[in-house]
Parts: C-alpha cells; structure tokens; sequence
C-alpha cells in the first residue's frame, strides 16, 4: 500500500467505530462497539475479530499475517493519537489491539472452529492474565505502540500453543469421531 493509503486507512479508523472508539458517537445506536460494554470490552473486541479471523484463516496464513501488519500499523498510529488526545494510555475503548492479538495468535491455526475457539481462548488468557515478559511490556512500554505491544506478545505466546494444539490434539479429537468444522 502507498503511504496515502495508510495514512486513508488511519483517518478512517480514527474518525469512526472501526478501531471502536470514536468522539461524536454517531454510529453507537446502529454499530455497537465492543469498547463501549462496560463489562470485558476486550473479550467482546475479540469475538468481533472472530469472523475477520475465519475469513483470512480461510485464505491461509499469509494473509493473517498480513492483516495483523497492517491493522498493528494503522492501530498504532490510532492508538497513540488517542493517547496523545485524551490524555489516557490504553482506554478500554480502544479494541484494535485484540484485533492484531488474536490475528497473531491465530496464525497458527488450522482452518477449523476448534482452531478459531482455542485461539480465542489461548490470546484472552495471556492477554488477561500477563504473565512475564508480557506483563513487563504491558508496564514500561507507552504510547500508540504500548497500547499494541502486549496484546501482539500475547497472542505470539498463544501462537506455539496454538500450533501444538493443531499438531497433537486436533489428530487425537478427529480420530474419536469429533467434528472440528474444518472450513478450509
């Protein structure tokens, strides 16, 4: 992409519920955005990413990656300028970094339902849960790229896991009869 084009990208994610956080809230009564729940905003931000997730799974793992690139690039340069404006390091509303976090981990994945949940579930857990060095990121890292840091090291601690997962307990499920809704 041209750096017009970023930059396009950027603008729009700014100005309106993609990133899901916004100024004038005017799409908040026709798009719910998962940042606004009051109750696991990163959670409901990760469920939405669940179809992006299935679509570029589908498509193979070069085009996750790519995504996550791409969404880190643009969610960076959001993030920051929503710290920078506000005046907040790492609001709630902003949900762009589970989109990469999840897309990180997801990478790893076979093009399954059973691939899409544990994914999910791994990239929350160390998302929630910080353990080191996530933690430490989490703490000394600030700004636009602070804000995405962490849930990109989650989900490449989820990543290993994920992938064992497909190696080892994928086989053994398939071969008790358990359907895995294999999709691509």
């Amino acid at each position: 992409l041209a750096a017009g084009s970023i930059e396009l990208l950027a603008q729009l994610a700014w100005s309106k519920t993609l990133l899901g956080f916004d100024f004038d809230g005017t799409l908040a009564p026709i798009v719910p955005r998962p940042g606004d729940a009051r109750v696991a905003p990163g959670s409901l931000g990760t469920l939405a990413a669940v179809p992006l997730g299935a679509a570029l799974l589908f498509l193979g793992p070069p085009y996750v990656w790519t995504a996550a690139v791409l969404l880190l690039a643009v969610g960076t340069w959001a993030a920051g300028r929503f710290c920078r404006d506000s005046g907040r390091s790492d609001d709630q509303r902003i949900v762009i970094d589970e989109v990469v976090g999840y897309l990180v981990t997801l990478a790893a994945a076979s093009p399954t339902l059973f691939g899409l949940a544990l994914g999910y579930g791994l990239f929350r857990l160390f998302d929630i849960w910080k353990p080191w060095p996530i933690r430490l990121v989490d703490r000394r890292v600030h700004g636009g790229f602070g804000v995405m840091a962490d849930d990109v090291m989650a989900g490449l601690v989820g990543a290993p896991l994920l992938w064992l997962a497909t190696i080892f307990v994928e086989p053994a499920l398939r071969s008790l009869g358990v359907p895995l809704g294999r999709f691509g």
